[in-house]
């Protein structure tokens, strides 16, 4: 079943075409990966589908329903979360307040009552707390819990990102290259979170990433993109030996990959 489907998705900045009508679709419970050279087009296409760009063409969907120009501030509402490449998170507050925030897209308490800190509020908070040490312990973070996030190892920081998201309760995450700043062995950790996120949370995922060894290890599908445009979509092996990917993308040469 199709839970998110980019129609047909262009957008220019200036005379440049970033994306360049792209069409693909994400089913229930995969790890989508999106593959390319610097500048392809990929972040873009996070950022489209996050609403901070707006297609200038091309249509937008998720659980069947067009979200092509939804409000930003409405997008985690519906059930979409993302991280970034580079952390950001509040690095003189804790990691129990960084993780608290991700559950504010699920606040419907009026300023009255907060103020007042009604029962109603009380209770309210206490679901939120249940919520994140949830996550906390999901991701093994308890050691950290008080911690400032700006004594954390960089590696912690990148699962403290993820765990932001994952407290939104997203039925799709969005994960902007997950590796970026990881050694080799907190990568290999980092896919073994996505796999849970998939196995155990049932949560779709889609993955832009360079580190090809964990696009292996995660991926269902893979879309390659170069200038813009899908060079091609299969498995991770079919996109991996299709020649116009070792071109685009790998930098390499036919006669050497064959």
């Amino acid at each position: 079943m199709i839970l998110f489907q980019a129609d047909d998705i262009s957008v220019r900045f200036g005379g440049i075409r970033a994306v360049d009508s792209v069409s693909f679709d994400v089913h229930h419970g995969e790890v989508f990966a999106i593959i390319g050279p610097n500048g392809a087009g990929k972040t873009t296409i996070f950022n489209l589908i996050s609403r901070i760009y707006t297609p200038t063409s091309g249509r937008l969907l998720f659980e069947g329903q067009e979200f092509t120009r939804t409000p930003a501030n409405r997008i985690a509402g519906l059930g979409i979360a993302r991280t970034f490449q580079n952390i950001e998170l509040f690095a003189n507050a804790t990691l129990l307040q960084n993780l608290l925030i991700g559950r504010h897209c699920h606040s419907s308490v009026g300023f009255l009552p907060q103020m007042a800190f009604l029962p109603s509020v009380r209770r309210t908070e206490l679901k939120h707390r249940e919520k994140v040490e949830d996550v906390i312990a999901f991701l093994g973070l308890q050691r950290y819990r008080e911690s400032l996030i700006a004594n954390l190892p960089y590696g912690v920081r990148k699962v403290v990102e993820l765990g932001r998201a994952l407290c939104m309760e997203p039925k799709l995450l969005l994960l902007d290259e997950p590796s970026s700043g990881l050694n080799v062995e907190e990568t290999e950790g980092m896919g073994f979170w996505i796999d849970d996120i998939k196995q155990d949370l049932g949560i779709t995922v889609i993955m832009v990433e360079h580190d090809m060894a964990l696009v292996n290890q995660v991926s269902d599908r893979v879309m390659a993109l170069n200038y813009g445009k899908v060079l091609a979509m299969g498995t991770p092996q079919q996109v991996q030996t299709h020649p116009e990917v070792i071109r685009a993308y790998l930098g390499g040469d036919l006669e050497a990959a064959a």
